[in-house]
Order: C-alpha cells, then sequence, then structure tokens
C-alpha cells in the first residue's frame, strides 16, 4: 500500500477490543485505542543478549529499524531489520463477513519469524506485554487480577478487573472496564509472567524464536456480556452456544494456518475489485476501511436468534444502532453480507413499535453503546421533536430495506414490516418536498430548512418503496409510490435548481451549493427520475469549488464527509472524473496530520480532521465497487 495510513489498525474486533498504531512505524510511539487513550503493549526482539523495540513505546530500549509496511484489508505486515537478521510481523483479524463465528470471534493473531542477513546462527527471542490499559476505562478503576493458563499446549496469560460489573456503562469516549483479556504463545518453551511498571499491572510471554519457524500470539477478549438490549443482557453470537473463550483461543491456532490463506484471498479479492471500479487509489482506501468499518460494531442475537449487528457512533456521541450511520454504510454490507443489514434494521423496528416512540416516523437510535434501551439522542433536550430527523430517518430505512430487498432478491424481510414502512411513506409524502426545519444525518451543520439534499432521501425512499411493492405484487401500490416519487422529483427541479442550471443547498438560498449525495440511489436502481445528462452537470460544478484536498460537504464551510464525496463522485459517468474526486480525499488521508483512524469528517483546506474517527459510515466508500457489480 503506497497510502500513509492516518493510523495503522493492529488488533481490530469491536468497539472495545481495538489496537492502533498512531504511525506508520510501530516502534515510535505507545499502541492506542481507537480513541486516541493509549492501549499499550510493547514487544521486543532479543538478538543475541541484545533487545530491541519493534511494537509500541518505551523510553529505555533500542528500535530495531522498521524497513516496510504493508496494510491489506485483513491484516497489517511490518518487517524490520539490522545487520543480522530481518525480522517480520504480521497482524491479522479474520473478519470474513460470509463467517459469523470468525467474524465475532474476539481473538486475532500475530506472526513473527525471521531471516538471517549474514548466514549466521543467532540466539533470538521475543516478548509481547500488554498492559492493563486493555481492560480498564481509566487508571483509577478498580486493581486488576491475573492467572497463568495452560490451554492445551499453549501458554497463556489472563488478566481483568478485579471488579466484574459488565454493562456497567455507556458513552462515547470510553473503554470496557469488565471481562478479561487473555495473550497467549505457541510456543513449548514460552514463560509467562506478571508484573508491576510504574504502579500499572502488566502481563508478558517470552519465547524463543527459531530461523523460518515463525511464532504465534494471540490476543482475546472475553467481555463476558456484550449488549444490554431492552433489559436483556445478550453475548456475542461466536459464544452463542456455550463455547468459552478458551475453547475459542485454542480452536483459532489450530485454524490460522487456513485462514491466512483464506484472508488473503479475500483481502486480494476486495482489492482487484476496488481496482477496476476505481482505480489503484480507491483500492487502497477500502483496504483500509474495511476492518475499521466492521469493528465498529457488535453482532450479538435476540431472544428470537435473528442477529442483531449492533453499530456504535465513534466520536460522535456513542449512539447505538443509529439509523443514520448505518445508512452510509451499507454498500460494503451489501457486496459481503445484506444480513447485516437486517441486523442493523432490527432494533429500530422493535424500538419503533415499542410503547416509548409516539411519533409517526423513524427513529434516529436505539440507545448508547453497549445500551439499547431506547432513543438518548434527544432524551435530555427540552424540546424533543425539534432534536428528531424525521425525514432523514424515514428516507434511510426505506432506502435500506430497498436495498436489502434487492440484494437477497426478494421483500419478505421488508413485508414483516411493511405496516411501518408505509406510515413512513406517509410521513414523506406530507413533508419531503419541502423539508421543515430539520436536522439530517450532517447535524453537525445544525438545523436546515428546505433542505434540497434531503428532498432528495424522501424522493428516494417513495421509490423504494414502489420497487419494495412490486416485488411483494402490489401493483397498485407500486405504482402509488413511483407517481408519489415523480411528483416529488417534478418539484424539486423547478425549484432547486440556479438559474445556470446547478442547484442550491435549500429551496430558498440563490447561488448556493451542495453534495447531493442521497440521488446516488437513482443510478444504483436506475429508476430515472433524473437523467446521466443532470448528474453530470451537477458534478462538473461540484469540481469547480474543490479544495486541496476535495469537495466541501457544502457552501456553508471547508469541511467535507468522504462517504458523501465517494457517493457523489458515484454518479459521474466518466472514470476519470470518479478518479478525480477519489485523489484528493486519498491525499487527504495520506498527508492529514491527525493520526486517527479514518475521520470522515475532514477539512479540505488543511487535511485535519474535524470530529469523527473509526466510525463504520467508511462502509460508504464502496459505493463506487457496489454501482461496478
Amino acid at each position: 500500500m503506497k497510502l500513509r495510513a492516518p493510523a495503522v489498525p493492529l488488533i481490530t474486533v469491536d468497539p472495545y477490543f481495538s489496537v492502533w498504531s498512531s504511525d506508520c512505524a510501530l516502534n515510535v510511539s505507545a499502541t492506542e485505542h481507537w480513541t486516541g487513550k493509549e492501549n499499550s503493549i510493547i514487544g521486543t526482539v532479543n538478538i543475541d543478549g541484545e533487545k530491541f523495540l519493534f511494537l509500541g513505546y518505551h523510553k529505555d530500549i533500542h528500535k530495531i529499524r522498521q524497513v516496510s509496511l504493508d496494510i491489506d484489508a485483513l491484516s497489517t505486515t511490518a518487517v524490520f531489520e539490522n545487520d543480522k537478521i530481518t525480522f517480520k510481523t504480521k497482524f491479522l483479524t479474520p473478519l470474513l463477513p460470509d463467517d459469523l463465528n470468525l467474524l465475532t470471534r474476539p481473538v486475532s493473531y500475530l506472526e513473527i519469524g525471521y531471516e538471517a542477513k549474514d548466514g549466521k546462527e543467532h540466539d533470538v527471542s521475543i516478548s509481547i506485554t500488554v498492559s492493563e490499559q486493555l481492560c480498564l476505562d481509566e487508571d483509577i478503576d478498580s486493581p486488576v487480577v491475573t492467572e497463568k493458563l495452560n490451554l492445551n499446549g499453549l501458554a497463556c496469560m489472563k488478566m481483568g478487573n478485579s471488579v466484574q460489573k459488565p454493562l456497567n456503562r455507556s458513552g462515547d469516549d470510553v473503554r470496557i472496564d469488565w471481562g478479561y483479556f487473555y495473550l497467549a504463545c505457541n510456543s513449548a518453551d514460552a514463560v509467562s509472567s506478571d508484573k508491576e511498571i510504574s504502579r500499572s499491572t502488566h502481563i508478558n510471554i517470552t519465547a524463543p524464536l527459531k530461523e523460518n519457524q515463525p511464532l504465534m500470539y494471540y490476543f482475546a477478549y472475553d467481555d463476558i456480556e456484550s449488549i444490554e438490549y431492552f433489559g436483556k443482557h445478550l453475548r456475542s453470537y461466536w459464544n452463542k452456544d456455550g463455547k468459552s473463550i478458551t475453547e475459542a483461543i485454542a480452536e483459532a491456532a489450530k485454524e490460522y494456518d487456513e485462514l491466512k490463506i483464506r484472508c488473503k484471498e479475500f483481502s486480494d479479492k476486495l482489492y482487484n475489485d476496488a481496482f477496476k471500479a476505481g482505480g489503484e487509489k480507491y483500492a487502497e482506501l477500502l483496504s483500509l476501511a474495511y476492518r475499521q468499518v466492521i469493528a465498529a460494531h457488535k453482532l450479538v442475537l435476540d431472544e428470537n436468534g435473528e442477529i442483531l449487528f449492533i453499530s456504535k457512533e465513534c466520536f460522535s456521541n456513542g449512539c447505538a444502532a443509529t439509523v443514520d450511520v448505518s445508512y452510509p454504510s451499507i454498500p460494503m454490507f451489501l457486496i459481503y453480507n445484506p444480513e447485516l443489514i437486517k441486523g442493523m434494521m432490527r432494533p429500530v423496528y422493535k424500538f419503533a413499535r415499542s410503547d416509548a416512540w409516539e411519533f409517526d416516523f423513524a427513529p434516529h437510535d436505539v440507545g448508547q453503546y453497549p445500551l439499547l434501551n431506547g432513543q438518548v439522542y434527544a432524551n435530555n433536550q427540552k424540546d424533543i421533536l425539534k432534536w428528531q430527523m424525521p425525514v432523514e430517518e424515514c428516507g434511510n430505512m426505506l432506502i435500506m430495506e430497498t436495498n436489502v430487498a434487492l440484494a437477497t432478491g426478494n421483500a419478505d424481510f421488508a413485508k414483516e414490516h411493511i405496516d411501518l414502512l408505509e406510515n413512513w411513506c406517509g410521513y414523506l409524502i406530507k413533508h419531503g418536498a419541502d423539508p421543515g426545519h430539520q436536522l439530517c444525518t450532517d447535524d453537525f451543520a445544525g438545523h436546515l430548512a428546505h433542505n434540497c439534499n434531503l428532498s432528495l432521501k424522501a424522493i428516494m425512499g417513495l421509490q423504494g418503496m414502489s420497487m419494495i411493492m412490486k416485488m411483494l405484487g402490489e401493483g397498485e401500490k407500486s405504482a402509488f409510490y413511483r407517481s408519489e416519487a415523480e411528483k416529488m422529483a417534478d418539484i424539486w427541479k423547478n425549484t432547486a435548481v440556479n438559474p445556470d442550471g446547478t442547484t442550491k443547498l435549500a429551496f430558498d438560498q440563490p447561488s448556493t451549493y451542495s453534495m447531493k449525495y442521497n440521488m446516488v440511489w437513482d443510478k444504483v436502481w436506475k429508476s430515472e427520475l433524473f437523467t446521466q445528462e443532470f448528474m453530470d452537470a451537477e458534478i462538473a460544478d461540484n469540481m469547480k469549488h474543490f479544495n486541496e484536498y476535495g469537495m466541501p460537504l457544502d457552501s456553508r464551510a471547508d469541511y467535507t464527509k468522504s462517504d458523501w464525496l465517494v457517493w457523489t463522485a458515484s454518479m459521474a459517468s466518466s472514470d476519470k472524473v470518479f478518479a478525480d474526486f477519489i485523489a484528493p480525499l486519498w491525499k487527504a488521508y495520506n498527508e492529514s496530520p491527525s493520526r486517527v483512524p479514518m475521520s470522515d469528517w475532514y477539512d479540505t483546506v488543511s487535511g485535519r480532521w474535524v470530529s469523527f474517527r473509526n466510525r463504520t459510515v467508511q462502509g460508504g466508500l464502496f459505493m463506487r465497487m457496489l454501482m461496478n457489480r
């Protein structure tokens, strides 16, 4: 990968089990949780009695020189060397989307090997040291306890909070303080221990490393209970049948050689498909985004044994199962496993049917991660209705449902919720042509009346319902919703266009502009409410507003959103125009001074992140690849 990643994924399992390097040199700074809080793992290699640092930060240990770094969709590989050996490390988390056991099993791998450079034999050993930070939110939490284990020949250390209170809190910039972290190694000669470093507990496993005989370390986390769902505590999918974490670690150890091949095949195909759709820079962006998108979710089963795929709003407010966060992520899941989109939608339907939801439009969220007991987005606001997103969320749910039906070849899932969907269509028919003073998914920009792009969402939601009804054999209803979409589209064309043929940010704001990213579904679905000529003219005008790092979201500010930028670019008929949109986005991540997991909200002048990081919405980058399929 030529892209200098703004942050390097190392362990990416879920919103809590997360370890990154904020530098492309893995041994110059402490490893971090996606929030930026230290999540320290220190790796050292001892070569003929001389110790070198290859992972994390330690002020008293010399660093071995890193000579390369490569990132693909599922692994991160770094190569180091000195005058004696070439030393290779490979982090891998097998987030294969068609295997839900692997997708959720909380075990991540580190493979380590070396070759001599000087033709001589060397005495080499590896030491991995993990801080209590991986199982505490803050240092002031309760003391941790440790235990030495032997798992079918694997040396193993267990570490966790001495006071276990699963699911005791929710929030955004917080880390887990319940459950247990496990560090294991496959060497028969490994030595495991715990120790105090600066009044903090660490666990360590040290093992000899033979030339051309790779050593394996395993990082695992058992969170015990994963999600609170309307008062019930749910465990992760991987142990739905009672499998223990120690069994999962032993299973993972046996499967590594096979999984490494499967993961490479998946990553190579992802890259090649993305390259065909949008070129090298586009393929690199998608390869970097994939793990982040998956690992900002948690997959559990509800009381009916159906999957719930719970997103976390990372560095935006911590909301869980947020509709307008799920919506932009769906291109990636439509490609790889649309059943996961159903898992995003089920909590929303359940809450919308509850007595707690009193509105005739779709809710924004279902709680704050990991507690899903009802909406929190507006709960503390004096005027609760003011802080809802009525047109936004109705349109999102309809568009998501339409895409699930198309991807799976039937509308059975939509049929289960057809009463809610029709109610939400009714809201769009009343309010979608000229939305009032509402928020949309770009809520960071504040309320905006007469939002042209929001009206497009209503149009596409109604068009989607027409397609769902057609699949259900409801021809009369299908024609009705198509007619409503066409009428609204005609109104839009007559009111959204500036005198020069470009389109406005809001119907009452001439000489403004914005990305019309919601229109992309008209092209995906080939529903022909708008012509390709119209889209190309709009995109040509968009390009006049570019700054060094891409097109601003709209005329109000210099910031942009990566997902919407790619959706807008994907409407272009020209591959060159698409590439011209993608190049400054790639450059933004490549050059940004903000060393954080891919932010979707950044400044187009400086390349710095504004806010948001590690969010699921980067699944939206897969839009062009989805269209190419």
